[in-house]
């Protein structure tokens, strides 16, 4: 080989040696493996009118498609059962057909909250056995009004916040503080409540913790393992941060309680302009969370 073509390869050698890093960077990065996935579904409304029950057992297909761990569940699961006028055979049939839907998603674990239209107290006593909360742990199969476990490295709290003026009750706010405590640190935690602790809906509708600063306060202590705070409620969809903890009201999966809407929707089902839908949630072991909501259409 002739000087001109060792020079020729070699300066061909010298170009390629300098591009390949930017070749190399170029390349797409390995996607990152969630330790859980989960769904969150909030507000479901369930009852027989509207083909609520069809509709919502679509939604619950839809979820399992996502290849979800298991399912937190927001509140307010049936229609209501808190008015005034609501007998016990109307409360007893929205039950019914929550357990008929749920047995769609079965092995998946489902971990639910109190919502405040769960509740039936207007039984006829507080003795009878359908009054009040105790009847609907019972009927969502919960070990307690709240409660927390732990899952491939995340902790994960429920709370009840119905409660005067939407708020912790002092035995359940000290125990809440006792259970982040005894958490290693740095652990990561995701928190649920029906109503939102902070965030942007409920500026605009209300309905959130009135005890939210004293939660703050609480989470800010425990900033290394506080990262997210779900909820629902206000059938509105919100993503906020704050002391770098997000606060995520995740929609409703009824929309606008499966009906068509009003003048204020900004389309068939929406509440306000956000349509129903449910969000899936990924976890990864370093603490990071995304939140998705996703619109359903049934």
């Amino acid at each position: 080989m002739d000087r001109r073509s060792i020079l020729k390869n070699g300066g061909l050698l010298a170009a390629a040696s300098l591009l390949a890093p930017a070749v190399r960077a170029t390349e797409p990065e390995i996607k990152r493996k969630p330790v859980l996935t989960i769904a969150h579904i909030t507000d479901v409304h369930l009852r027989p009118e509207e083909g609520a029950p069809e509709r919502f057992e679509k939604c619950l297909s839809a979820v399992k498609k996502h290849g979800v761990d298991f399912i937190l569940n927001g509140g307010d699961s049936i229609l209501d059962a808190s008015y005034d006028d609501v007998k016990r055979e109307r409360v007893t049939e929205l039950w019914n057909i929550w357990d008929r839907c749920m047995e769609t998603v079965k092995p998946y674990e489902v971990y639910s909250c109190l919502g405040n239209h769960d509740m039936w107290w207007k039984a006829p006593s507080k003795e009878d056995e359908m009054y009040g909360k105790a009847y609907v742990v019972k009927r969502l199969n919960i070990s307690k009004r709240y409660y927390s476990f732990t899952k491939k490295g995340w902790h994960f709290v429920i709370l009840d916040s119905n409660n005067e003026n939407i708020s912790l009750d002092e035995e359940q706010f000290k125990w809440l503080e006792n259970d982040l405590q005894q958490l290693v640190p740095g652990t990561p935690v995701l928190l649920m409540s029906h109503y939102p602790i902070l965030g942007v809906t409920p500026s605009l509708v209300g309905g959130g913790h009135s005890d939210h600063v004293k939660l703050k306060n609480l989470f800010y202590k425990h900033k290394d393992k506080v990262r997210i705070c779900l909820s629902g409620h206000n059938h509105l969809s919100d993503n906020a941060v704050y002391n770098d903890i997000r606060y995520c009201c995740n929609g409703a999966v009824s929309g606008y309680w499966w009906g068509k809407g009003d003048k204020d929707s900004a389309g068939p089902g929406y509440y306000y302009e956000t349509p129903p839908g449910y969000a899936i949630l990924r976890l990864y072991e370093d603490g990071q969370v995304e939140n998705e909501y996703i619109p359903h259409g049934y």
